[in-house]
């Protein structure tokens, strides 16, 4: 066998359960990233990712795991690698090793115990396998007679401390040398906080996510615009406008341009009221809330990575701003102030905007709002974010506009709550994005294995490369893998 080969453990055949083996030599292996299947994707060897939790590939000769990004679908199944015995160090932008031990703290307590003596014990021990690298700074992971490996990490802009992997390998006995490239997850230009990614200088192999490699995302004002009129629109009813969010990423992103949107109200304090129901809509009174201990950790962790944000935050920072920390965000903590923050939202007639997770409503505090709410006509939920297909999120999606019904926790509750969806809100490239992480190359890659996105997603994305390279007269290996290929 010729080397490096690469195996896909997840994102093969879906969008979520990330998992990449990069085979360096027969007995020496790199993992980049370790995710969570959600909702009916399966893992690699066919069984549904919900109860498929287990490393179902050998770990010998694993000699270092590097996590693209802290998102669960990318490190979400970390306790069960080490749990199945691996030794090696976890590698990760220096941003990400903050975020990192918050997000296992969790899943070990969701898939292990929540006994406070065992939690404290696993993070002792994730701590001291982190190795925190600086972006854009050369790593020497070996470096041998046979082998030198050396791994570099560079801004993705997709969550704070997501970064794309550049691994250079020298093969000293015949000369060849190699660079492959792992893309993670690659954010869209001008995303709130962050930095748009470059592309790097070249690549021999590229492994390219392909979440939204069939379509098109609006530009970032259009967005923000359309945020704006959704909310005038869902608020004007007295009700409240629910927002399924993951806790890092997506969440910092809408209470950065909430703020923004209740910055220019005040601002303008004469345009700031939505007429409905007799009644006008004060913006200076209104409560944006935050409903997730998680959220709001992490939340606390990107205000102390101030550093990593991007010019025009901290533009506003020096305005006496506060992004991510304004007066009129509530945070609801325990779980007995979020069942009266529920009762009191559904039994009162106060607009009010609620930011709960997760994302794709499968569990989380956002599921008893969904069950109090979604019956009313004057409730609104608005998705920001990528439904996965047999997630109540994807069914509500599909349904709710027509009056359907979607079951949570084995029960059937009718949707009479009018729904929105903002796609352009994706934190994730587009097509254009996706292209121009290629074409902005000075050497294209010889081989692009395309990954993380659904069929349609993939097989579109793979035909415009074909046609670029065609276009631009340069080879390609186009390859759409399926798992454990």
């Amino acid at each position: 066998m010729s080397y490096p080969t690469i195996v896909h453990h997840g994102a093969a055949d879906g969008v979520t359960g990330s998992c990449h083996q990069l085979v360096m030599q027969a007995s020496n292996s790199l993992l980049v990233d370790c995710g969570l299947f959600q909702g009916a994707e399966t893992s690699a060897s066919g069984k549904a990712g919900a109860e498929r939790l287990t490393i179902d590939f050998s770990i010998e000769g694993i000699k270092a795991l590097i996590a693209t990004h802290v998102h669960i679908d990318h490190v979400g199944r970390i306790p069960y690698l080490l749990a199945a015995g691996f030794k090696g160090p976890i590698l990760c932008s220096e941003p990400s090793a903050k975020l990192l031990p918050i997000v296992l703290e969790d899943a070990f307590k969701l898939g292990f115990s929540r006994d406070q003596k065992q939690v404290e014990r696993y993070l002792k021990l994730i701590e001291q396998r982190i190795i925190a690298l600086p972006y854009k700074i050369w790593f020497t992971l070996q470096d041998d007679e046979q082998l030198c490996c050396r791994i570099r990490l560079q801004r993705a802009g997709h969550i704070l401390g997501s970064a794309y992997v550049e691994i250079d390998l020298n093969y000293r006995q015949t000369g060849e040398q190699k660079r492959i490239v792992f893309s993670g997850d690659l954010g869209a230009p001008h995303a709130p906080l962050l930095p748009a990614p470059k592309p790097p200088q070249r690549a021999d192999i590229l492994v390219l996510e392909s979440t939204y490699g069939d379509r098109l995302h609006e530009d970032r004002r259009t967005r923000r615009q359309r945020l704006e009129q959704v909310l005038e629109h869902a608020l004007s009813d007295q009700g409240t406008v629910l927002i399924p969010a993951f806790s890092i990423g997506r969440t910092q992103e809408l209470l950065y341009e909430l703020e923004d949107i209740l910055h220019r109200k005040q601002q303008a304090p004469d345009k700031s009221k939505a007429k409905g129901q007799g009644s006008a809509l004060d913006w200076t009174k209104l409560p944006i809330i935050l409903d997730s201990p998680l959220a709001s950790r992490f939340t606390q962790v990107y205000r102390e990575l101030k550093p990593f944000w991007d010019d025009e935050a901290l533009q506003r920072v020096r305005q006496g701003r506060k992004p991510l920390g304004f007066e009129q965000l509530l945070t609801v903590d325990s779980h007995r102030a979020h069942l009266a923050m529920v009762k009191r939202l559904t039994q009162t007639s106060q607009p009010a905007i609620v930011i709960a997770g997760n994302g794709m409503c499968s569990s989380g505090r956002i599921v008893n709002y969904l069950k109090a709410m979604l019956g009313n006509i004057r409730h609104n939920v608005l998705f920001v974010g990528y439904q996965a297909q047999g997630t109540p999120g994807n069914a509500i999606q599909l349904h709710g506009p027509r009056g359907g019904y979607v079951d949570l926790d084995h029960e059937r509750y009718k949707i009479a709550a009018k729904i929105d969806t903002i796609g352009g809100y994706s934190a994730h490239a587009d097509q254009q994005g996706l292209l121009s992480f290629v074409t902005g190359m000075r050497r294209w890659p010889e081989q692009i294995r395309i990954v993380h996105g659904d069929a349609s997603a993939k097989r579109e994305l793979g035909e415009r490369l074909k046609v670029l390279y065609k276009m631009a007269k340069r080879g390609l290996d186009l390859r759409i893998p399926s798992a454990h290929q």
